[in-house]
């Protein structure tokens, strides 16, 4: 096997391991499904077109992943935002519509109190809580200072307890 093969066996690998989380982390960032899986498509598209980048580590590799989604979704954002009537009566229709248990209305009070959250401080609660990375790696993937990353997110946490009415949160 020469080294080009090597590298599509090692992306193949990554990619698949990595799958199923990359798929849960736009389903937490998103409103449709459909767009999680258009963002998933188009992540894996660019991982599978700069696949040479992909790291030989597979923590770094899954950091990297991960970061490529970020940039997607990133860009995808920026779209949304530039169909901002839209965007606005889709959001009117999502908060008029009935919950069925108290659990969802759980899940909305923490992505609320999370959203009223400075957009940096979101992406590191997100990170760490949702998607599991450490702090450290958070702060490698934000390219930002470890000290940085363990401020906001001691702050955030705070922010969070006061918005929830809570004495501590966990993972």
């Amino acid at each position: 096997m020469d080294f080009r093969d090597e590298r599509k066996e090692h992306a193949h690998i990554v990619v698949e391991d990595n799958t199923p989380g990359l798929l849960a982390y736009f389903l937490r960032r998103v409103d449709s499904p459909d767009d999680a899986a258009d963002l998933l498509a188009e992540t894996l598209l660019v991982i599978w077109r700069r696949r040479d980048a992909l790291p030989g580590d597979h923590t770094q590799a899954r950091m990297w992943l991960f970061g490529v989604a970020r940039k997607v979704l990133l860009t995808h954002r920026r779209t949304l935002h530039r169909r901002s009537a839209l965007h606005d009566k889709l959001r009117e229709e999502l908060a008029s519509a009935p919950r069925s248990s108290t659990d969802d209305v759980d899940h909305l009070e923490v992505r609320d109190a999370i959203a009223r959250l400075d957009s940096l401080d979101q992406e590191i609660i997100r990170l760490s809580y949702w998607d599991g990375f450490t702090l450290a790696q958070v702060a490698r993937m934000l390219r930002l200072a470890d000290g940085t990353v363990r401020s906001r997110h001691h702050r955030a946490l705070r922010s969070l307890r006061e918005t929830l009415g809570l004495s501590t949160l966990t993972r």
